[in-house]
């Protein structure tokens, strides 16, 4: 069944009209009335509708059942990820949505390629939410990951309110996965470097303010893999996969 967000508040019995993005899909799909849909608007579960009308570049549709169920992982994981090269940032947006992640932070770090702007920072971030969205959508999640503006690293790693951080580097000592074997499982952030990683001062800048410097072992991962195989180690270790 067809799976869209609606930011709209939803309720059983409750007819709406869809929003411009979602009637556009529905028109291209070619689907009918009476069609089933699943809709959420990422506050928790789904709902199941059908659709009653269809104009040119309106869809309305009837809300008729609600299911609690949900996809996400029994602890917060942040991914703080420095701005990579071209559209790598779109295809780790997707995959960690996929994988369950439930924040993600862009950072500006000093051997970042790509420099954005205000103005672009936010053409930006209207981009990359409309990934969040579809990858909900797709992955089976009823609820979106934050997306955080996007922040200069020596700016972020100095809060004081956040939780375990754990920075992936060449240079640690420790494996993630040996960690994670021996930690319960609990809400984190995976700090990732952008091409040619972090600089040193930044390393020891982020072991400084506490966070925990880890390796993914002895093969030196692009910035648009390490991320992700982090992810996905850590949600095998701790029974999530």
């Amino acid at each position: 069944m067809p799976r869209f967000y609606c930011p709209d508040s939803l309720a059983i019995g409750m007819t709406l009209a869809l929003p411009d993005q979602v009637a556009h899909h529905v028109q291209v799909i070619r689907m009918q009335l009476g069609n089933p849909i699943t809709l959420f608007n990422g506050q928790g579960g789904e709902y199941t509708a059908v659709i009653t009308q269809m104009e040119k570049k309106r869809v309305h549709a009837e809300v008729k059942t609600f299911s609690p169920r949900e996809a996400e992982l029994s602890y917060a994981v942040t991914l703080a990820q420095a701005l990579p090269e071209a559209s790598k940032m779109d295809w780790i947006i997707e995959k960690a949505m996929e994988l369950g992640v439930a924040a993600i932070q862009p950072l500006s770090a000093q051997r970042c390629v790509v420099r954005l702007n205000s103005e672009r920072a936010e053409k930006k971030q209207s981009h990359w939410q409309g990934i969040v969205q579809a990858a909900a959508e797709q992955s089976g999640r009823n609820r979106l990951a934050h997306l955080a503006p996007l922040t200069e690293f020596n700016s972020w790693i100095g809060q004081s309110d956040l939780h375990k951080r754990i920075l992936l580097s060449p240079r640690g000592e420790q494996s993630l996965s040996d960690w994670a074997r021996h930690h319960p499982a609990q809400a984190l952030s995976l700090v990732i470097g952008p091409e040619g990683g972090f600089t040193e001062t930044e390393e020891n800048l982020a072991c400084n303010q506490g966070a925990l410097m880890l390796s993914m072992g002895p093969r030196v991962l692009r910035t648009e893999t390490a991320g992700l195989s982090a992810l996905a180690a850590i949600n095998a270790i701790w029974g999530e996969m």
